[in-house]
Order: C-alpha cells, then sequence, then structure tokens
C-alpha cells in the first residue's frame, strides 16, 4: 500500500512539473514582444503578396526551361494495330476476299531546328532577363511590405506613448479633483469648480478609452500585415531609436539621388523590362527570315492474316501463315532523311504586324524607364523635404512642451491658492495635453520620415 501510494505521489508531482513548464512555456509566449526587425522578417517570410511574387518568379524559370528545350530535337513515336473483319482486300494478292486481317504499324520521327532567325537563342536570352526581373519584382515587392511593416510598427509605438499620456493626465486630474475636494470644504474654492474638474476627469476617461481603441485597431493592423492569426496577444517593444545614427541628413538630396539612380529596384525593373522588350523585337523580327529544319524517319508494318497457297493452274489449295513478326518487320521497314526549307513569302501582314507591335511596346518601355528616373528624383527631394520638415516640427514642438509645461505648473500654482479658476486651469490642462500628444505624433512622423530617407539612400530597415 505505501509502494502504491509512493508511485502516485511520484507520477502526480511529475505530471505538474510538465503543467509547471507548459506554463511558464505559454507565458512565455503571451509575454513575447516583437522588435521591428522580427516583424519585418517575419512579414516577408509569411505575406501572402510576397508569396505570390515568389511564385511569379518559379514560372519564370519553367519559362526557361522551354526556352532551352527549343534547341533540342523533337523525337515522337507512333504505332497501331487495326482488325479488319469480313470482306477486304487480300494485302498479298490484292484480291478481296471474306477473311480477318490484323495490321501493325510502328514508327518514329526526330525533327530539329538548324536555323530559325535566332529566334530561339533570343527566346532564350529573354527567358533570363525574365528571371531577373521576377527576382526584381519580388525584391521591390519585399521592399514595399517592409515599409508598410515600419509604418504600422511606429503607428502602434505612436498609440502606446499617447495612451500613457492620457492616463497620467487622467491620474493627475483625479488627483486635482480629490485636492480639490479638500479645498472645497475648506472654502477655499467654490464648489463649481470642482464641478468643472469633475468634467474633466470624465472626458480623460473618454480620451483613455479612445487611446486604447486606437492601440488595439494599431495592433490589429500590423498583425494582419504580419499575417499572424493569434494576434489577442500580440505586442511589439517599447523602445525607439529617436537618433539619425546613419546622419542621413547630413547628405544633400542630389547625392541621395545619385545613389538611389543606381541602387533602386523599381528602375531596374524598368531596364530590364526594356531589355525584354528590345528581344522582343528581335524575336518578331526572326519571322522575317527562312528557316531550316533537320528530319528523320523510320516505320515499319506487319500483317497477320492465312496466305492462300496455289496449284499450277492458280487454284487455290490450302492456306499458310503470315511471316513470323520480327521477319516482316525488318522486310518492311523503312526509314527517311532530309532538310527542309521554309521562306515566309506573305502570311497576312501577321509578321509585319507583330513587328510594329513589339516597336511600340519598345517605345512603352523606354518612356516607362525616363518616367520612373523622373519619379525617383521627385520622391527623394520630396522625402529629404519631409523629413527636414518633420525634423522642424519635432524640435518645435518639444519647445512648445516646454512652454506649456512651465504655464501648467504656474497654473498650478495660482489654482492652489485660489487666485485662478478652474476653467482657466482645465484650459492649461488641455493645452499641456495637446502639446504632448504633438510631440510624440512628430517623433514618429519623424522616424518614418527618416526610414524612408535612407531607404533611398540604399540603407536597408532590416541587417540580414
Amino acid at each position: 500500500m505505501l509502494r502504491f501510494y509512493s508511485k502516485f505521489m511520484e507520477k502526480r508531482s511529475f505530471l505538474s512539473l510538465i503543467a509547471m513548464l507548459i506554463s511558464c512555456v505559454s507565458i512565455q509566449a503571451q509575454s513575447k514582444k516583437w522588435t521591428l526587425e522580427e516583424c519585418v522578417k517575419y512579414a516577408i517570410q509569411n505575406n501572402i503578396s510576397v508569396k505570390q511574387s515568389e511564385l511569379d518568379s518559379k514560372t519564370a524559370l519553367i519559362n526557361k526551361k522551354d526556352a532551352v528545350g527549343n534547341f533540342l530535337p523533337s523525337l515522337n513515336a507512333s504505332a497501331s494495330h487495326s482488325w479488319n473483319i469480313g470482306l477486304n482486300q487480300d494485302i498479298t494478292t490484292g484480291l478481296l476476299r471474306n477473311q480477318t486481317t490484323q495490321f501493325t504499324s510502328a514508327g518514329a520521327n526526330v525533327g530539329v531546328d538548324i536555323y530559325k532567325g535566332l529566334q530561339n537563342q533570343n527566346t532564350l536570352r529573354r527567358a533570363n532577363l525574365s528571371i531577373v526581373a521576377a527576382k526584381y519584382q519580388l525584391l521591390k515587392m519585399q521592399e514595399d511590405i517592409a515599409l508598410n511593416v515600419a509604418n504600422a510598427f511606429l503607428q502602434v509605438l505612436f498609440n502606446k506613448e499617447n495612451l500613457k499620456v492620457q492616463k497620467e493626465q487622467l491620474g493627475i486630474n483625479e488627483k486635482q479633483f480629490a485636492r480639490s475636494e479638500e479645498l472645497v470644504k475648506a472654502g477655499s474654492i467654490p464648489r463649481g469648480d470642482l464641478l468643472d474638474i469633475k468634467a474633466t476627469v470624465a472626458q480623460n476617461n473618454q480620451n483613455v478609452i479612445i487611446a486604447e481603441n486606437a492601440l488595439l485597431i494599431s495592433k490589429l493592423s500590423l498583425a494582419q500585415l504580419l499575417q499572424l492569426k493569434d494576434f489577442e496577444n500580440f505586442d511589439v517593444v517599447d523602445d525607439t531609436n529617436m537618433k539619425d545614427d546613419n546622419n542621413i541628413m547630413a547628405q544633400t538630396p542630389v547625392a541621395i539621388y545619385d545613389i538611389a539612380v543606381e541602387n533602386r529596384t523599381e528602375l531596374k525593373i524598368a531596364r530590364t523590362n526594356l531589355e525584354i522588350a528590345q528581344k522582343d523585337l528581335e524575336i518578331a523580327k526572326g519571322a522575317f527570315q527562312p528557316t531550316i529544319q533537320g528530319f528523320y524517319s523510320f516505320n515499319s508494318r506487319v500483317s497477320y492474316a492465312d496466305v492462300p497457297e496455289f496449284d499450277n493452274m492458280g487454284n487455290i489449295i490450302g492456306t499458310r501463315n503470315s511471316a513470323p513478326f520480327f521477319n516482316q518487320f525488318s522486310d518492311n521497314k523503312g526509314q527517311s532523311f532530309g532538310a527542309q526549307l521554309s521562306v515566309p513569302i506573305f502570311n497576312g501582314f501577321s509578321v509585319r504586324n507583330n513587328v510594329e507591335r513589339s516597336k511600340v511596346s519598345l517605345e512603352r518601355s523606354k518612356i516607362a524607364v525616363e518616367q520612373q528616373d523622373l519619379d525617383l528624383q521627385r520622391n527623394v527631394f520630396t522625402a529629404f523635404t519631409d523629413a527636414k520638415g518633420a525634423l522642424n516640427a519635432y524640435e518645435s514642438s518639444v519647445v512648445a512642451l516646454d512652454s506649456r509645461q512651465g504655464a501648467y505648473n504656474y497654473a498650478k500654482e495660482r489654482y492652489d491658492v485660489g487666485l485662478m479658476n478652474s476653467f482657466d486651469f482645465n484650459q492649461s490642462q488641455t493645452l499641456l495635453t495637446n502639446a504632448q500628444s504633438e510631440v510624440i505624433r512628430t517623433k514618429y512622423d519623424y522616424i518614418f520620415k527618416i526610414k524612408i530617407l535612407e531607404f533611398y539612400f540604399g540603407i536597408p530597415l532590416i541587417k540580414n
């Protein structure tokens, strides 16, 4: 009995240990806070748009296999077997007879392009360019996802800090309300001031609820970008580096543009598409040239029927079986080989029209490259101006906050001794809260503008 109780307690202790470990793992998973780098990497690996771009890259590789296959000879084999029952022609005598015959035939054909106006070569070059273009498209999609994730990540941080400000303001007003109740009892301030402060506390409660909802929505938006199914416990780290570590603002817009014009993915895509359009034109022009194809063909046949035997007078005296299968296959075999020349003379203007369409597409691609260059230049100068303006706005908001904080402290001292009414004091509090929110807003706006400017300068959002 004691041994049974001991084993029971050991088993119970073991199960308790397992439960504790599972609980610790669960708590650790729920308390995990994502960094910006983790968010970007996870989004790139799991985002649906990125997966679709990866499939486009696989399609480009398959198209290259098709282009390589054009250089290889084609080989086709055929075989047939038929039964003829009733009145049919004897393949030996040529006479019509009521009999059952079987006929087997087999053959193989080999064809190879000797010259095709360099279309096969240009098709292979085009396929290689398409692979490069697909890789650039995938990279562009990853960059766009990274920027979207960074924007959503900073929005979460902004809402978290804004919620802290609203909660701190609520705590201050609740303490002020308690302090005002004592002043009303002491007769230092009228009861109407207490009601004003009570209304202010109620407004602060509403602001806290609004801030909580905004934070929840921003977390949900970021979780959706990351394709996370369990977003209820999703959270991000609170610390954010405010400094311009890469000193990007020391660069000029021209210097940033010179780097961007050589490295930006969208410009590489436009240039690659231009090369693809040039190959399309060369492929279309190749249809004007003659083509030469080599061919080789092998065939044989075998028949199965009772072959009649005749006497010297031509009368049928009996039948004998057909020759053996492999003997017939060897005796009836035939081969043919040669080369075929095809010269295009008139084909309803289809080749000429294809060439003209390819020329139009080439011109479109040239214009697209020029447009991307202009867009890149405009975007770089706009991003630099926005970042500079965001920095100025942040610095100004910090100065304004210091002034509002001093004004609030002064107003609080006057209110505590009864030299200021509650309305003016509440106005001072509201202006201070607005100044705090403005500092947070301009702070994260500046961070995101800096990220965009670094992005054009070739500095990635995350380091591999």
